[in-house]
Protein backbone atom coordinates (compact mmCIF):
# COMPACT_ATOMS: atom_id res chain seq x y z
CA UNK A 1 0.00 0.00 0.00
CA UNK A 2 1.52 3.18 -1.01
CA UNK A 3 0.51 6.25 1.08
CA UNK A 4 0.04 9.46 -1.59
CA UNK A 5 -0.17 12.34 -0.20
CA UNK A 6 -2.22 15.52 -1.56
CA UNK A 7 -0.18 17.66 -4.19
CA UNK A 8 -0.14 21.46 -3.22
CA UNK A 9 2.35 22.46 -5.34
CA UNK A 10 -0.04 24.53 -7.74
CA UNK A 11 -1.67 26.28 -4.70
CA UNK A 12 -1.20 30.48 -4.98
CA UNK A 13 -1.05 31.94 -1.95
CA UNK A 14 -3.74 35.14 -1.47
CA UNK A 15 -7.42 35.33 0.27
CA UNK A 16 -9.98 32.81 -0.01
CA UNK A 17 -13.27 33.68 -2.03
CA UNK A 18 -15.15 32.64 0.15
CA UNK A 19 -13.96 34.95 2.95
CA UNK A 20 -15.55 37.76 4.74
CA UNK A 21 -14.93 40.88 3.28
CA UNK A 22 -12.40 43.06 5.39
CA UNK A 23 -14.70 45.53 7.00
CA UNK A 24 -14.21 49.44 5.62
CA UNK A 25 -11.57 52.12 6.03
CA UNK A 26 -13.97 54.47 7.41
CA UNK A 27 -15.30 53.07 10.87
CA UNK A 28 -16.65 55.21 12.62
CA UNK A 29 -17.47 58.50 12.28
CA UNK A 30 -16.80 60.63 9.49
CA UNK A 31 -14.07 63.09 9.71
CA UNK A 32 -14.98 66.48 10.08
CA UNK A 33 -14.58 68.84 6.97
CA UNK A 34 -13.67 72.23 8.21
CA UNK A 35 -13.53 75.71 6.10
CA UNK A 36 -11.60 79.34 6.76
CA UNK A 37 -13.48 82.17 6.65
CA UNK A 38 -12.35 84.65 3.43
CA UNK A 39 -13.42 88.10 3.65
CA UNK A 40 -16.75 88.84 2.42
CA UNK A 41 -18.10 85.41 3.35
CA UNK A 42 -21.25 85.09 5.88
CA UNK A 43 -22.90 81.75 7.27
CA UNK A 44 -25.33 81.89 3.76
CA UNK A 45 -22.62 81.75 1.46
CA UNK A 46 -20.75 79.25 2.97
CA UNK A 47 -24.00 77.19 3.44
CA UNK A 48 -24.53 77.54 0.26
CA UNK A 49 -21.35 76.43 -0.54
CA UNK A 50 -21.47 72.81 1.50
CA UNK A 51 -25.35 72.47 1.10
CA UNK A 52 -26.31 74.15 -2.22
CA UNK A 53 -28.60 75.84 -0.04
CA UNK A 54 -28.56 79.16 2.05
CA UNK A 55 -30.94 78.36 4.57
CA UNK A 56 -28.72 75.75 5.89
CA UNK A 57 -26.52 78.48 7.60
CA UNK A 58 -27.88 77.27 11.63
CA UNK A 59 -26.45 74.04 11.33
CA UNK A 60 -23.26 76.09 10.58
CA UNK A 61 -23.96 78.14 13.79
CA UNK A 62 -24.74 75.45 15.46
CA UNK A 63 -21.44 73.48 15.01
CA UNK A 64 -19.44 76.50 15.73
CA UNK A 65 -21.08 77.75 18.79
CA UNK A 66 -17.95 78.09 20.21
CA UNK A 67 -16.33 80.13 17.71
CA UNK A 68 -19.53 82.20 16.84
CA UNK A 69 -20.97 84.55 19.24
CA UNK A 70 -23.16 86.04 16.71
CA UNK A 71 -23.58 84.60 13.53
CA UNK A 72 -23.92 87.84 11.44
CA UNK A 73 -20.57 88.81 12.73
CA UNK A 74 -17.66 86.05 11.59
CA UNK A 75 -14.58 86.80 10.66
CA UNK A 76 -11.64 86.44 8.41
CA UNK A 77 -9.50 83.63 9.35
CA UNK A 78 -11.83 81.76 11.90
CA UNK A 79 -11.54 77.80 11.00
CA UNK A 80 -15.37 76.37 11.09
CA UNK A 81 -16.24 72.63 11.10
CA UNK A 82 -18.69 72.05 8.71
CA UNK A 83 -21.21 69.27 9.64
CA UNK A 84 -21.84 66.12 7.34
CA UNK A 85 -24.74 67.04 4.43
CA UNK A 86 -27.93 65.55 5.44
CA UNK A 87 -27.60 63.77 2.00
CA UNK A 88 -24.25 62.26 2.47
CA UNK A 89 -25.77 59.02 4.21
CA UNK A 90 -24.14 55.43 4.33
CA UNK A 91 -25.76 52.80 2.52
CA UNK A 92 -27.68 55.25 -0.02
CA UNK A 93 -27.41 54.48 -3.48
Amino acid sequence: MTDKKPDFSNVVGGSSSTAEPAPSAAVGPPEPRFYVVQKGDSLSKISKQFFGSTSEWRRIHEANRDVIKDPDKIQPGWKLIIPEDKTDKAGEA
